[in-house]
């Protein structure tokens, strides 16, 4: 219950700007950066819950990586909504042209295409019904991430250093993962 208010916190303060008026001279931009940051944040702390478990020895973290997974959809959900209706007043030939014009929407759309399935197959029940192959699709966050990542960095144009942080934690995740992986294998 507690990891899942303070993952409610950050939506909490942004509905909080909205209605007080503080989110700046372009709240449509700021609601946009804001919800993708969020979302990309949730993703990586999803992907560090197993390299936790491992390194703690303890399955809670794992118990909190499908609530953290989640939470990055829904700021996902909520970054795509502000983009496509707020900004982009759902007009199909300007959403249309951003995604075939612009790299960074494509990455985005790819990331948030990757986590729809995610999300939709994150229950226990469809987990054990689609078996091995559940486990399969779930791996696919890392593209999501990576995706995201590159989303973020593509906007960012090398001005901002967040992105660029977020691309390092993703690469230690990795190389984590990697390592472990091949550890096992041998």
């Amino acid at each position: 219950p507690l990891v899942f208010a303070l993952s409610l916190a950050p939506f909490a303060a942004l509905v909080q700007g909205v209605l007080a008026g503080t989110l700046g001279p372009d709240p449509v931009e700021a609601l946009t950066d804001h919800t993708g940051t969020l979302a990309t944040r949730f993703l990586l702390l999803s992907l560090a819950m197993t390299p936790l478990r491992w390194l703690l020895k303890d399955v809670w973290p794992v118990r909190l990586r499908r609530m953290l997974g989640l939470f990055a959809f829904f700021y996902a959900v909520l970054h795509v909504s502000v983009y496509a209706v707020l900004d982009r007043e759902l007009d199909p030939s300007l959403l249309l042209e951003d995604l075939t014009r612009r790299p960074y929407v494509m990455a985005g759309f790819v990331a948030f295409a990757i986590l729809v399935p995610l999300a939709v197959t994150s229950t226990r029940r469809l987990a054990r019904r689609l078996g091995r192959r559940w486990a399969s699709l779930h791996r696919w966050v890392y593209i999501a991430a990576a995706a995201a990542i590159v989303h973020g960095v593509l906007l960012a144009r090398g001005r901002v250093l967040e992105p660029f942080v977020y691309l390092g934690v993703l690469a230690l995740l990795l190389a984590w993962r990697l390592r472990r992986t091949t550890k096992s294998a041998r």
